[in-house]
This record gives C-alpha cells, structure tokens and sequence, in this order.
C-alpha cells in the first residue's frame, strides 16, 4: 500500500481526503503523524502557500504529498482576507475572524457586499511531480451570522447559486457546491494519472 501525507493537523480535513482516495487502496498520514518541521507559509497566493507545505513536507518526509490552501475573498475589502483568512483577527480564531469581518463590512451596502471562497489544492511528489487544481464559490457577505453548520466564515456567507446562508446548508449540500468539494472534484479527474505517473 502506498502512502500520501496530506500536509494538514486537521482531522476533519484528512477524513475527507481519506474517503476520496479510499477507492486507490492508499494509507492517508498527516502531518501528526510525524515529528514537527518548520513550514513558513509566506507566500502570496493560494497556490503558493499550498505549494510551500507540500514541498516542505515532501523534502522532509520523502513521501507524495497532497496540501492545499483556501480562504474568503470579498470584493469590497479588495480581495482580503484571502489568504490570512485563518489569521484575520486571531490564529484560527474564527469567532474573533467573523466579528473583524462584519465590523469591516459594516458601511457596505448590498450590492457590493460579494465575495467567494477558494481553494488550491497542490499534489507533489519526491520526483517533483505535481497537480495543481482550483474551486470557487460565489456568493455575498450577510449582515450578520445565519446558522450552526460548517465552520470559519460559513455563517457569513450567503451561496448565491442555492440561495441560502451557507452556515445553514446540511453536510451533503455544502459539499455539492462547496470551493473544496469543486476542487477535490476537479482533482480526482486528473488525480490517477498524477498518481500512476
């Protein structure tokens, strides 16, 4: 059985990945499954945040590696927070996030409230090679939190397509048109040919 770290401590995430590469016969590890390193995402966009992780996973562990990266983007604040999306107001402080989000947004009228999320997702392996996938969603920035469902901004989020707060959409719906659902989707398109390479 072959081995693909996905470059994350979060469980939720690498179950999700888990269930996608079942099919393959692959042993999924994450990052807690290793002694720690130093990744310094300093880059400037999705994908080079996502490709920071995975090549510094895979000089470490020499092993193939899938990372990736997302966040919210949101016209009116010129693209921000984009990739400090987990870093807004607070290390992976979402409450913290939201409220900074909402205080920014709070003179901008309806129309100009739109915004989407995004996701990369990089697959490398030792040998340098590597798959690059992308996913949106668009939708508007609410007035306030709607619902308990997902996490990080999802109560602020109103999906334009369903017509319905994301913080409100079940497990199933939310993956159907989620920014990581359409990446993942677009990923196991290319990803037996990445992976047999």
């Amino acid at each position: 059985m072959k081995t693909l770290v996905i470059a994350t401590k979060n469980m939720g995430k690498a179950r999700e990945y888990a269930e996608l590469f079942h099919p393959y016969g692959i042993k999924i590890q994450t990052l807690k499954d290793f002694p720690q390193f130093p990744i310094n995402e300093n880059g400037t966009t999705f994908e080079e945040n996502a490709m920071i992780k995975a090549k510094a996973a895979v000089d470490h562990l020499n092993l193939p590696v899938l990372a990736d990266d997302s966040g919210i983007c949101v016209d009116a604040l010129n693209g921000a927070p984009g990739i400090h999306s987990a870093r807004y107001a607070g290390d992976h402080d979402f409450k913290a996030n939201n409220a900074k989000l909402l205080k920014e947004m709070a003179d901008v009228p309806d129309e100009k409230r739109t915004a989407h999320f995004h996701t990369t997702i990089v697959c490398l392996k030792p040998d340098g090679k590597k798959l690059v996938v992308d996913g949106n969603v668009k939708g508007h920035i609410l007035h306030e939190l709607h619902g308990e469902n997902g996490f990080g901004y999802d109560p602020l989020f109103y999906v334009d397509e369903l017509n319905k707060p994301m913080g409100i959409l079940s497990d199933e719906e939310k993956n159907s048109i989620s920014h990581r659902g359409r990446a993942m989707r677009a990923l196991m398109k290319q990803f037996e040919g990445w992976w047999e390479a």
